[in-house]
């Protein structure tokens, strides 16, 4: 690693990246393997948010959760499975998975790719100028010969209410690396993290109250996707409610209980609150009115991810806003890498869609899932989503409990499946998955609609019999009637 306190100036390089995240690694090792001198400024801990606060471990946590809850629905083993989780040995899974928040690991893989690692803030000071602080105060000027790459991602929004700094409210990274589980825990918002993190708590003890502005969970996904997940939040003892908002909130004793006043006139105590309603760019400290562009802004790029505007400045990941996913994220840093190192080789661009230098899967086949249960997971687009663009569609619906492997998988399975057939080119638009297991389900759909396989095509696609995949066929019969 480079020791920030010996020098302040350093020599220059073909890339400079900015974040060394997921996203921003990935970058780098693109642009390595390409041959480009590579440095990489990272302000926290080298492997991001995904590493530490959010992909990682929010799965730890989640994986027993889900695990129990399917084996209390297989016949022999649900009896042995009907105690409380093990909170302590579930939290100390979660921190070996964040390598106990050292980043050491991480840094011997960007030094193995021959990324020189610079720790301390990094601002732009003009085009192709990076100015990094160290922890010790020393300042380095790096200058990009080719381009600088913004990998910054994002944080947490807090909602500027009465009351919000007193009350010390927690935030995605607060849920996840919390050493404890509160006795009663309030929940706002209903999107990824505010139901990844109900489902968790809840199972590790806390009693989970989740305050939904909105009309239900999972908003962006197919409807009855968030009423499942309700359905099955519910049963496991926390409480809903929608159509409701946080007008203030109050905690006197800073180790007393909070208390949040909502907008209908009711009053909820809790010892913690999770404010779990959005992300915002880490762009406000970054230098890019030096630049031309507005300091916290969104960046917006075109689909190798070259800044508008720009020759050299590139805006990979979350604070792009194109798809805030890590794995769409290290998805356009491989595309962006190529791209750099073609600019800078000079060789002709593959810019068409689906080609090298184009994310083009941001647009038409973003896949996700959320890990709660039932699990839900989505590619490309909804019904809503395709009937707004303009697509002739039919949306395709299936009760995955009828499958003969969900049967297998677990006694009273309940689980939907539906699929966008555009009706014109007859290819999927849009896939979606709401059940037990089907996570690992999502992949086949995304290469459904990544590789617009036509329907025709499909039907030659067997899925082994006793499996859950065999939802696919089931659709397709439905589909032809």
């Amino acid at each position: 690693m480079t020791d920030a306190g010996k020098t302040s100036e350093s020599p220059a390089y073909d890339v400079v990246v900015i974040g060394a995240g997921p996203v921003g690694e990935n970058v780098a090792d693109r642009a390595r393997a390409a041959g480009l001198s590579t440095a990489v400024v990272e302000a926290e801990l080298v492997g991001g948010e995904c590493s530490y606060w959010a992909c990682m471990p929010s799965k730890a946590l989640l994986r027993p959760v889900v695990a129990r809850a399917d084996a209390r629905k297989v016949p022999g083993l649900s009896a042995a499975v009907q105690g409380p989780l093990d909170v302590g040995a579930v939290l100390a899974h979660r921190d070996d998975e964040t390598s106990h928040w050292k980043d050491d690991g991480q840094v011997a893989w960007l030094e193995s790719v021959g990324a020189d690692v610079y720790r301390g803030t990094g601002r732009l000071t003009g085009p192709r100028e990076v100015s990094v602080t160290a922890p010790d105060g020393t300042e380095h000027r790096l200058t990009a010969r080719h381009a600088v790459a913004v990998c910054t991602g994002t944080r947490a929004v807090v909602p500027a209410l009465p009351g919000i700094e007193e009350a010390r409210p927690w935030t995605s990274r607060e849920a996840t690396s919390a050493k404890e589980a509160p006795g009663r825990l309030v929940v706002v918002g209903g999107g990824v993290v505010g139901v990844e993190m109900a489902t968790v708590w809840q199972a590790l003890g806390s009693e989970v109250t989740l305050l939904i502005r909105g009309g239900g969970l999972l908003p962006k996904m197919e409807p009855f996707a968030g009423e499942l997940v309700a359905e099955a939040l519910t049963e496991a003892g926390a409480t809903i409610r929608t159509g409701v908002s946080v007008t203030a909130v109050h905690r006197p004793a800073p180790d007393g209980p909070v208390t949040v006043e909502l907008d209908d006139g009711g009053r909820i105590e809790a010892d913690e609150i999770l404010f779990a309603t959005g992300r915002a760019p880490r762009t406000d400290d970054l230098g890019l009115e030096t630049v031309g562009l507005e300091p916290g802004s969104w960046l917006t790029v075109d689909d190798s991810c070259l800044v508008e505007g720009t020759d050299w400045l590139y805006a990979v990941g979350d604070a792009n806003h194109r798809a805030l996913l890590t794995h769409q994220g290290k998805y356009q840093a491989r595309i962006a890498g190529a791209a750099i190192a073609a600019r800078a080789l000079k060789t002709p661009l593959d810019s068409a869609p689906w080609g090298a230098h184009a994310a083009t899967a941001d647009h038409a086949a973003v896949p996700q899932v959320v890990f709660t249960d039932p699990e839900a997971a989505s590619v490309g687009l909804t019904l809503a989503e395709a009937e707004r663009a303009g697509h002739r569609v039919r949306a395709v619906d299936h009760d995955l409990a009828s499958v003969a492997g969900s049967g297998l998988y677990a006694t009273g399975y309940r689980g939907r499946a539906r699929m966008i057939v555009d009706l014109d080119r007859e290819i999927l638009l849009g896939v979606t998955f709401v059940g037990p297991g089907i996570g690992e389900l999502l992949h086949s759909a995304t290469v459904a609609v990544a590789g617009e396989v036509p329907i025709a095509r499909l039907w030659h696609a067997v899925p082994a019999y006793p499996t859950i995949s065999e939802v696919w066929l089931r659709l397709l019969e439905t589909y032809r009637g």
